[in-house]
This record gives structure tokens, C-alpha cells and sequence, in this order.
């Protein structure tokens, strides 16, 4: 049975479009049509199919409505039906441009037939042919010679037909489309961009084919349904179109492995490693303006629980409260304790109180205290967070500085396990081990409990091989060494640890990368510094800085250890567990690689920090300060 394919539209004020839209579709659901019809305030837009009887009874009905009696009609014929359902929409314009203020019955552009385009080609008088269309149509064929904008929508179109020459817009401008609907819609505004002879093809490439066939023309014309691209004659071509980019495809395009009917072809293949760094970055912009938002910067209530150790049974809670937090003063719990902010909840017959507490009480070991600081504002730190790679198990992290790793000190919102907790809610990350404040570099989350006991018994046992670049003062004798110093296990006022014979034993290696100089003199003698390459063999904390200002060689920017392992018992520059202002000097500490046993796979993986190249640049930037 022949199918009759009609294309038809027409801009003419049109109003009661609810009724004519009930009216439309139960006639073309009643007469079994496909395709599409738009109605809008500025007219009509209409795509069907079926047969001929009744898409004559259709076409009859608009013809109906005032304005609409002489609406033109481009026709042609298949043995089958090129569309899949029957639309009728009500749309604010019938083919939308993006420019609000284009009304297309206003001093719109004169049509030139295509009989009398033809003569003018075949004259080569002097014309140049304007295609409004999308890329993706002109790359089926076009006029010979005619200007290609490079469209991927036509809300595009207002921008780059302003772009053209000006030498263009001084002499008769041809613009074409399938069937001549965009050109009209645009006249007027064509006209206002000072295009001095500008026409529109009557009908469009589908009217030119009717009557001219191929003369001047290269190539099929695009046609929104099931044909996809019709030839000179109007005949359906061998052409198929990908259905989620919309690129036509040739034979060729779908008998290759990327093409998978319904989901992809050639032009649109993203292959799974692909899509594995696509979301990596959508992933990582989705951290990064998380931590670019600072929330611990905006003013809030800092509440947080304070529980009683069993080494504090019995204390005083003064005394509790600065054995727990050294960093804060007696005056300072004092003078909280005056303003209420130190409280104790209790439960009186069946309901919840905060009670004040008395600096002198005795304390037991498990209860817990509330901490609060209105009005609370935490230290910037600084957002440039990467993410370097994410699975179903494991999530590695490309730290910067300062930023703490968990909520400590003064910190609770600017963290970076603040930050992914938001970014991969509901799941809540788990870090697998630790990494200073102000040290940049690797680190590595779980994301469910199952995969850390895996990765975090991995650092426990030493197993995970870990790398580090620090900078340090001084040029070291040795080119490669190995430090087993051990540490203390007690915590200083300052948060930093004390070397101790009798304390846990610990290993580092350490070789010399390359040493440069600041130009500087200091007693007659140029400062010198090196670039050093630290693998701790064990995991203690601070093992590296400790290790490294033992030999006579700390770190740059480190404040809290000196030349000779001592640490400063009041913090130096500040105290690192409650102050990492981002305008200090950062401390040249750098978590460079790390491998361990993935926790699925139970392969080693390997991963790399991107930030060396920065970090072997910041000693320059440190000391030119």
C-alpha cells in the first residue's frame, strides 16, 4: 500500500490552540496517521503519513481554520510508514531559534522559486548559498559552493550568521533549508544584521528537488523520520540514523563493532575506559566545588562530643579536658565552662537535659560532655582536591594543603572527609590510614567496611609501599640511608611526638634526589636544600619528619621539629592540630606513590600523585617569598 508522506507549515497567528489540538488528534488517531503535528501562537508545523484519503480529510481540517486556506503542501510517496507514533503538541514556536524577538511575518525575505535559482546557477551570476541547517544534515549533501555554519542546533544560528563577513552581506544572499521553514522564520532577522539582498529558497532543498533534481546539488537531503535522507528523486536512500546521537549511518557505520542498535555507533562509541574518566571527572569537579564552597568558613554552633578516656578516670575534668586536648589552655576550658558552652546531658524521668558542669568535678571514665562555640568560623584551607582514581571498593585522593583528612582540631567542615562524605552521599568513605594537614599527596578510601578491614590491615602489617618527597635543609653526607630511630608513644601539648629509645621501633629509607640552591648566604655560605625520596618501612606518626630533623635535615616548612629531632613543646609557628592558615608556608611534604593489594581483585595496584611537577617547583616558590 502507498504511503503519502506530507510536510507542510505555515506562520499565521493561531489562536484556541487546546481546542485545535483535541480536534487534530482525534481525527488523526481516528484515521490511524503518523508523524507529528506543532501548533503554536505564530502557526503551524506538520509532519504525516498515511493514506492519501486520509491525510486529505487532515489537511482539509487545517485548511479550515482562517489564515491557513492556501497552506502549501510538499508531498512525496513510500511503501511503508516513516513514523513510529502520532504527535500533536502545542510548542511556544513551531521551529524554535533562541531569539525571542524574531517575529517571521515582519518584512519577511522575498522567496526566489527554485526554477529561477537553477537559472541563476546555471548563469553564475553572482549568489551566495546560505545552509541554516544542523551539521549533521548538510554532511549528507548540499548545494555546490554553499556556506556551511557548522551548526549543532539551530538555536545556534543568530550567533553565527551575525560572524559572517561583511563582504557577504552586500551582495543577493540565497538561504536554504529542507523545506523552508527555518529560512522564513529568520528573514526579518537577516535583514536586521544588514544582509542588503537576502532571499529564502521557496520550499527548501525538497521543493528544488521536485523540480530541479540534482542540478547543483551534491549529495541526499536529511528528512526527520524513518527515510532518514531522501535523494534527487525524492526516493528513501539506504542511509540509517544512530538512535542516541542522531548521526546518520551508512552501511558501513552499521556493520561496525561500535554500533549497537539503540545505544551507539561509530560517531557516538564511547568505549568502558572512556566512561570510567568521564565519570572520574564529573566525579572529582563535583569534590572540588564542594571544597571550593569552604562551609566550615561561614559562621556556625561547633558542637562536638567530648568522651572521657580511661586514662582520665577520676581527674578532675579541668584537668581531663586538657589531658584529651592539649593544645587548649586551662584559662581557655575555663573560661568555656563560665559561658555555658561546656554542658552535660542527663535524662530526669524519661526526658533530656544539658546540665552545667563544675571545672573541680570528678570525671568517669565513658562519660561525655558537648562542646559548644557559637558562632564559629574554621581556617581556609585550600580546595585543590583530585580525585585519581575510584572503583567499587576504593577511592584514591590527590590531598592538598592545608587540609586537614578528618574533623580535628579546629576543624569540622573544611575536611576532606567533610567533603566526600557530601559528594558520594549516602556512602560515607572510610580513610585506610592518615596523612598530616599540611602534607599533600595520596590517600586511599574504602567504600564499604568489608574492603577497609582489607586495605587497612594492608597498612597495619607494613605492607602497602609507600613513597614520599620532602625537601629539607642541607645537603645529607649520605646518598641512600636507612633511620630506625624509635618514637615515643606520648602525645605533646603541640600534637607532635618525641624520639624514645624505649618507645616503638621505626624504619625509613631514604635516598637524595638532587639539591639546589636559593642563592641566598648565610655566614659566608650559600643555604642549600634537598630534594629527598623517604619510604617508610613501618607507620608511625610524624615517622618521616621526626626521622629526617634527627639526621639534621628537617623538612621545609616543618613546625614543630628541629634540626635534631627535639620538638617545639609550645608548637613553633603554630600548634598543627589547631591552626593550618592558608597563608603560612606550607611544609615541602609530599605522599608521592603508593601500592598495595586491591581488596576485589587481590592484584597490587599502583597510583601516582600528578602534583610532583608543582611539588618540585614549590621549594622555588617557598623561599622566594
Amino acid at each position: 500500500m502507498s504511503i503519502v508522506n506530507v510536510a507542510a507549515y505555515r506562520f499565521h497567528p493561531l489562536e484556541d490552540l487546546q481546542e485545535r489540538r483535541d480536534t487534530l488528534r482525534r481525527l488523526c488517531f481516528e484515521l490511524d496517521l503518523k508523524g507529528t503535528i506543532l501548533l503554536s501562537g505564530e502557526g503551524i508545523n506538520m509532519f504525516i503519513a498515511g493514506p492519501k484519503q486520509a491525510v486529505d480529510r487532515v489537511l482539509a481540517s487545517v485548511r479550515s481554520i482562517p489564515g491557513f486556506e492556501e497552506l502549501p503542501v510538499k508531498q512525496s510517496v513510500t511503501d511503508y510508514q516513516p513514523f513510529n507514533r502520532m504527535l500533536v503538541k502545542i510548542k511556544q514556536e513551531i521551529i524554535p531559534v533562541g531569539c525571542p524577538d524574531i517575529v517571521p511575518l515582519e518584512e519577511a525575505s522575498p522567496k526566489i522559486a527554485p526554477r529561477e535559482l537553477k537559472r541563476w546557477l546555471d548563469e553564475k551570476q553572482e549568489v551566495s548559498l546560505l545552509d541554516t541547517r544542523n551539521d549533521y544534515e548538510v554532511s549528507l549533501g548540499t548545494f555546490k559552493g554553499a556556506i556551511d555554519l557548522n551548526l549543532k542546533t539551530f538555536r545556534e544560528f543568530p550567533a553565527a550568521a551575525a560572524a559572517l563577513p561583511e563582504e557577504i552581506k552586500k551582495r543577493p544572499v540565497v538561504m536554504f533549508c529542507t523545506g523552508g521553514i527555518r529560512c522564513e522564520k529568520i528573514g526579518p532577522y537577516m535583514k536586521g544584521l544588514g544582509f542588503e539582498k537576502i532571499y529564502q529558497l521557496e520550499g527548501g532543498i525538497l521543493k528544488y528537488f521536485e523540480e530541479c533534481e540534482q542540478e547543483h546539488y551534491e549529495g541526499t537531503c536529511f528528512v526527520f523520520d524513518q527515510r532518514v535522507a531522501v535523494d534527487p528523486s525524492l526516493a528513501p536512500t539506504d542511509l540509517y540514523e544512530c538512535f542516541a546521537c542522531k548521526h546518520v549511518l551508512s552501511p558501513e557505520d552499521c556493520s561496525s563493532p561500535m554500533y549497537r542498535e539503540g545505544t551507539s555507533c561509530p560517531h557516538c562509541y564511547v568505549s568502558p575506559t572512556e566512561l570510567v574518566e568521564f565519570a572520574r571527572q564529573r566525579q572529582e569537579e563535583r569534590i572540588r566545588k564542594i571544597a571550593e564552597s569552604q562551609p566550615g568558613t561561614n559562621p556556625y554552633e561547633n558542637r562536638r562530643w567530648v568522651s572521657i578516656p580511661k586514662r582520665c578516670h577520676q581527674m578532675r575534668l579541668i584537668d581531663a579536658l586538657q589531658e584529651i586536648y592539649p593544645p587548649y589552655q586551662s584559662e581557655q576550658w575555663l573560661d568555656a565552662i563560665g559561658k555555658g558552652q561546656i554542658t552535660r546531658p542527663a535524662s530526669t524521668k524519661g526526658q533530656w537535659k544539658t546540665l552545667e558542669v563544675d571545672p573541680e568535678q570528678l570525671v568517669q571514665e565513658g562519660q561525655r560532655f558537648l562542646h559548644s562555640i557559637p558562632n564559629y568560623v574554621e581556617p581556609p584551607i585550600d580546595p585543590n582536591v583530585s580525585l585519581v582514581y575510584q572503583d567499587e571498593a576504593i577511592v584514591v585522593i590527590d590531598k592538598s594543603a592545608p587540609l586537614p583528612l578528618h574533623p580535628s582540631g579546629r576543624y569540622q567542615k573544611n575536611t576532606l572527609e567533610s567533603f566526600l562524605h557530601e559528594a558520594y552521599f549516602p556512602e560515607k568513605l572510610r580513610p585506610a590510614h592518615r596523612i598530616d594537614a599540611m602534607t599533600t599527596g595520596l590517600v586511599v578510601f574504602t567504600r564499604k567496611y568489608v574492603y577497609a578491614k582489607k586495605v587497612q590491615t594492608q597498612f597495619a602489617q607494613g605492607l602497602v609501599q609507600k613513597t614520599y618527597l620532602a625537601w629539607v635543609h642541607g645537603v645529607p653526607t649520605w646518598q641512600e640511608t636507612r633511620c630506625d630511630l624509635a618514637i615515643g608513644d606520648e602525645v605533646l601539648a603541640n600534637g607532635g611526638r618525641r624520639l624514645d629509645p624505649g618507645g616503638q621501633a621505626c624504619e625509613t629509607e631514604f635516598r637524595v634526589v638532587r639539591t639546589e640552591s636559593n642563592g641566598r648566604l648565610i655566614e659566608g655560605r650559600q643555604e642549600l636544600f634537598s630534594l629527598i625520596e623517604a619510604k617508610p618501612v613501618t607507620g608511625r606518626t610524624h615517622q618521616i619528619r621526626i626521622h629526617l630533623a634527627a639526621m639534621g635535615h628537617p623538612i621545609v616548612g616543618d613546625p614543630l621539629y628541629l634540626p635534631g629531632g627535639s620538638s617545639r613543646e609550645t608548637g613553633g609557628e603554630y600548634s598543627e592540630t589547631e591552626d593550618a592558615h592558608s597563608d603560612r608556608p606550607r611544609m615541602l611534604l609530599h605522599a608521592w606513590k603508593l601500592e598495595f593489594e586491591h581488596p576485589l581483585s587481590s592484584q597490587r595496584v599502583g597510583f601516582t600523585s600528578d602534583r610532583i611537577e608543582g611539588f618540585e617547583q614549590s621549594l622555588s616558590d617557598r623561599i622566594s617569598r
